[in-house]
């Protein structure tokens, strides 16, 4: 094709983010990670909130989404892009990365494949969960897992919220989850976690942002609900497992290999 002329360059990876006013410095050191895997590979980024982009441009970062993201490494001929879905669970922001990177596929000669989310594969968020639990619980005290939610029940993904909502408490008694949106929501289940505590003998309350960056909901609503259960228990939240002053799920060795294992994955689809 006549056109494929003008793709010289090799690989692309394209990190999508949904993005954070507060701590896109995470996706920034996310990056330089990568780029220290994959030396050989040109690595961006992007944001999909487009509130985020709007409000970090008026501070003078300048953050594109992934169409946009996709336009230029495509005019800038990249011949294999792999777009890495920086998305927790596979719901709907993931099936977007999907959907924009089918779109692109219609008309860009650019060889596009779009890695797992990263609660995607069943033994290694297992394997996570296992580990997270054994390096966060403490005697006596209940673990509440809180993860962001979706605002469908029949929502693409939603099996890998299930899974991680019925594993835990399995692995520990002592686990529970809610989310802060969507289904099984706190508000719904705070008189369920009381009874459950007393019934348990839980002397304290350890609030696990299931999060992938302390931002806005780690500020607001953490602290909401650490306050809430507070006027009943001891209530904290978890302290950070990595060098971040805040509890996040990003800057962990084990989130970030999930990631590393995706890209590679799909580098070997695209093949040489």
């Amino acid at each position: 094709m006549k056109r494929y002329r003008h793709y010289q360059k090799d690989k692309a990876i394209l990190l999508s983010c949904f993005g954070s006013v507060v701590e896109a410095k995470k996706y920034e050191d996310l990056k330089d990670f990568i780029e220290e895997k994959f030396p050989q590979i040109d690595v961006f980024i992007s944001f999909s909130s487009r509130s985020v982009i709007k409000l970090l441009a008026k501070k003078g970062f300048l953050y594109k989404n992934l169409p946009q993201l996709l336009a230029d490494t495509d005019m800038a001929g990249y011949r294999k892009i792999i777009v890495s879905s920086i998305n927790l669970f596979p719901t709907d922001e993931h099936e977007m990365v999907k959907k924009t990177a089918e779109g692109f596929k219609n008309f860009s000669p650019s060889h596009i494949r779009v890695t797992k989310a990263i609660f995607t594969k069943s033994k290694a968020t297992t394997d996570f969960l296992l580990n997270l639990n054994k390096k966060i619980s403490k005697k006596d005290t209940a673990n509440l897992f809180i993860i962001h939610g979706t605002p469908l029940l029949d929502i693409n993904g939603s099996e890998s919220i299930s899974y991680v909502e019925r594993i835990l408490p399995k692995i520990n008694p002592l686990n529970f989850v809610c989310s802060l949106e969507g289904s099984s929501p706190f508000y719904a289940l705070k008189e369920y976690f009381l009874r459950e505590f007393d019934r348990l003998d839980v002397k304290k309350v350890q609030i696990v942002p299931m999060l992938l960056v302390s931002g806005n909901h780690f500020i607001k609503d953490m602290n909401e609900i650490t306050d809430e259960l507070g006027e009943y228990f001891e209530t904290f939240i978890a302290s950070p497992l990595t060098q971040s002053e805040k509890f996040n799920l990003i800057e962990m060795d084990e989130i970030r290999e999930i990631i590393v294992k995706n890209i590679e994955e799909e580098i070997v689809k695209l093949g040489e």
